[in-house]
């Protein structure tokens, strides 16, 4: 099976400082792909590196069996959407406006909406249930509602990937759950290749079909959440004591810190 993403040595430094070494992996069709790992390991640098925003070092990187290299900013934008950790939200739009440029990458040269961009507009508020909020501004809505706005200017956008750059962070329990069911439904119904970034590794180990787990720039661990979530790679990634067991609501892991008892690392 051909991935849609294919990584093969890539590394990457802001000026002398190396972020990224060596990174080599590949994206299914579909997957629900979450890239997890402590601050600083590299995570967003990686996601912003596939969605063309940071031009890659050495290394390549191919999307859907083309070197990214090859796309202007137009044509990757007809591949991939990027839904990034914060946007600014205090501009007058509505809604269904901010929905709508989405569909940005398949407009003429005119720039003008035709009446499949209203519908696909439409449809992308349906299936992210903000069809009821379509005149109302961005700056009136609560952080969940907001973050379901770009998620679904990026289904406007009708592309086979999405990259979001921790789409929980900052919601409370209730909206992490709603937001994350709804990318699992994205995935699942429409088979769009989802790729997250995320802090949490229990909503990674609930919903992510492969993770991907950073430290320092490099790769520690890759696969499903069982193979991913030890405790030995987990504690050694984050230097810090874990209790890794089994969820009661599945079979994945459950990850639990313990407090005050940071594992002490001999030199």
């Amino acid at each position: 099976m051909n991935p849609v993403i294919n990584v093969t040595n890539l590394d990457y430094a802001y000026g002398k400082i190396s972020v990224l070494k060596n990174i080599s992996f590949q994206i299914e069709r579909g997957d629900f792909f979450i890239i997890i790992g402590p601050n600083g390991s590299g995570k967003t640098t990686l996601l912003r590196l596939l969605a063309g925003i940071f031009s890659a070092g050495n290394g390549t990187i191919q999307i859907l069996g083309d070197s990214i290299d090859n796309y202007n900013r137009k044509a990757l934008a007809r591949k991939i959407a990027y839904v990034p950790q914060t946007v600014p939200v205090d501009f007058p739009f509505t809604v269904s406006e901010v929905v709508l440029m989405g569909r940005s990458p398949h407009l003429g040269m005119l720039g003008l909406e035709k009446e499949k961009d209203l519908v696909t507009a439409k449809q992308a508020m349906k299936f992210t249930e903000l069809d009821h909020l379509a005149d109302r501004r961005t700056n009136q809505l609560s952080g969940g509602e907001c973050q379901r706005v770009f998620i679904a200017r990026a289904i406007c956008q009708e592309t086979e990937i999405i990259l979001l750059d921790e789409p929980t962070a900052s919601l409370d329990l209730a909206h992490q759950t709603r937001i994350m069911d709804l990318m699992e439904k994205l995935q699942k119904e429409k088979d769009i290749t989802v790729v997250m970034v995320s802090h949490d590794v229990n909503l990674a180990a609930m919903y992510g079909k492969t993770l991907l787990l950073l430290k320092e720039g490099q790769i520690v661990g890759r696969g499903k959440s069982d193979e991913v979530l030890t405790f030995q790679t987990l504690e050694a990634a984050y230097g810090c004591t874990l209790l890794v067991d089994e969820s009661p609501l599945g079979h994945f892991p459950r990850v639990t810190p313990v407090p005050g008892r940071l594992m002490v690392v001999k030199e």
